[in-house]
């Protein structure tokens, strides 16, 4: 079968890195890491496993990242290549193992892709995983899979960008007849903003600030209208399909990210604002909670400044290697900065819940809403095309670009 594949390889990551940002066909092309390769069909390797066969798959930032060698070298260690990429999936079960209950061939799943203890058959779970917190899992190197921190990062599991690839029972999750494919495909991004959002305890009076208008910002303001929570919500968007996407989804306030953005910020909020000798303004006042969803080195630095002081900041975007950040706001302002990675089991409404399960029970009562987000669907035979669609989302007008496997 065909399947859109990483391999790890250091000239052509330096390749890309160093000449990508000047001619970005470099990405996709024969130089990068990426290649549409055959490769055999995978087997279960055990009794408690299926087998997927793909309908819709996203592309993520995280995706882009690694395919424009953007992201951090982090994360490398934890990775096993090959690789299939595609970690935002709905599929439908090919085949089960003789240890799955409660499912049948041609169910309709969505898949939660961290790679924790229970998946690699380790007993006893680690520290994290005992307390619930399964993307922490401690043991992402070992078990009966390679290392990986998610389905679509490691050589075992596969990934969505190819017609099948296996997921452990306790990932999967049944997509209710209610929900369409292109809801479903959103499960995964929006469980991420959920859970961003649940841990930002917002209190009824905090005025919110998203920085970002991507996938995981707009889902993040779905999020929190999705629990209920009526707070005043500002967003910091470039592109004008974002901004009414944004309206749309309960956003009281545009921001445009130009030149203006200190001066409207301050003129919504009542912040004061401060000029120094060197740099970005300094603010007195601002908003009481950040969620940051791109996390470069300018927006980290810009939530900083623009959440007062005790005010919260949650990173909910994957961060690179930021430079240039002043982080005397923390300090003088007390600051609680914290990150949102991934899902896990949270606390709502007096329960207990995987952020999954949460996940499809709000996306049920939300309908359709969320489906605007969805752009130009592609074949795996054109992922060049839709890899240039991702990381133009602003010229496209798209917001999430997806591969389509249902012909």
């Amino acid at each position: 079968m065909q399947a859109i594949q990483y391999i790890k390889s250091v000239p052509r990551y330096l390749i890309v890195r160093l000449l990508g940002k000047r001619w970005s066909w470099l990405y996709t092309s024969g130089a990068s890491c990426i290649r549409l390769a055959e490769i055999a069909e995978p087997q279960l390797p055990t009794p408690d496993w299926v087998k997927i066969r793909t309908r819709l798959s996203g592309i993520c930032g995280s995706d882009l990242a690694t395919i424009m060698a953007k992201g951090s070298p982090y994360f490398s260690p934890f990775t096993s290549c090959p690789f299939v990429l595609g970690h935002e999936v709905v599929g439908e079960i090919a085949e089960l193992g003789e240890e799955v209950e409660g499912y049948k061939v041609g169910d309709r799943i969505a898949i939660e892709p961290v790679l924790s203890c229970e998946i690699r058959g380790i007993e006893p779970a680690c520290h994290q995983c005992r307390r619930g917190h399964f993307a922490n899992c401690e043991n992402i190197t070992q078990g009966n899979i390679s290392a990986g921190i998610q389905t679509g990062y490691c050589r075992d599991t596969g990934g969505g960008w190819s017609p099948y690839f296996l997921a452990h029972k306790s990932q999967i999750h049944r997509v209710p007849d209610t929900l369409s494919d292109e809801n479903a495909v959103l499960l995964e991004p929006f469980a991420c903003a959920l859970h961003g959002v649940l841990k930002a305890n917002l209190r009824d009076e905090d005025d919110v600030l998203v920085i970002g208008a991507g996938t995981v910002g707009l889902l993040t303001v779905a999020a929190i209208r999705a629990i209920g929570q009526q707070n005043r919500i500002l967003i910091v968007a470039k592109y004008p399909h974002q901004r009414q996407l944004a309206r749309e989804l309960g956003a009281d306030e545009i921001l445009p990210s130009d030149k203006s953005l200190y001066t409207n910020f301050c003129h919504l909020t009542g912040a004061e604002s401060y000029q120094p000798e060197l740099g970005k303004p300094v603010l007195l006042g601002g908003v009481d909670v950040t969620f940051d969803c791109v996390a470069s080195a300018s927006t980290i630095d810009d939530a900083l400044r623009f959440t007062r002081a005790q005010g919260r900041v949650m990173l909910v975007g994957m961060p690179a290697i930021p430079k240039n950040i002043d982080w005397t706001s923390v300090w003088y302002k007390e600051l609680q900065v914290e990150g949102a990675y991934t899902y896990g089991l949270e606390r709502y409404a007096g329960e207990e819940i995987r952020t999954f399960a949460l996940g499809i029970r709000l996306l049920e009562e939300m309908g359709d809403k969320l489906v605007p987000l969805i752009g130009e669907r592609f074949s795996l035979e054109r992922y060049k095309q839709a890899i240039q669609a991702a990381m133009s989302t602003g010229k496209s007008g798209a917001v999430k670009t997806v591969f389509d496997l249902r012909s």
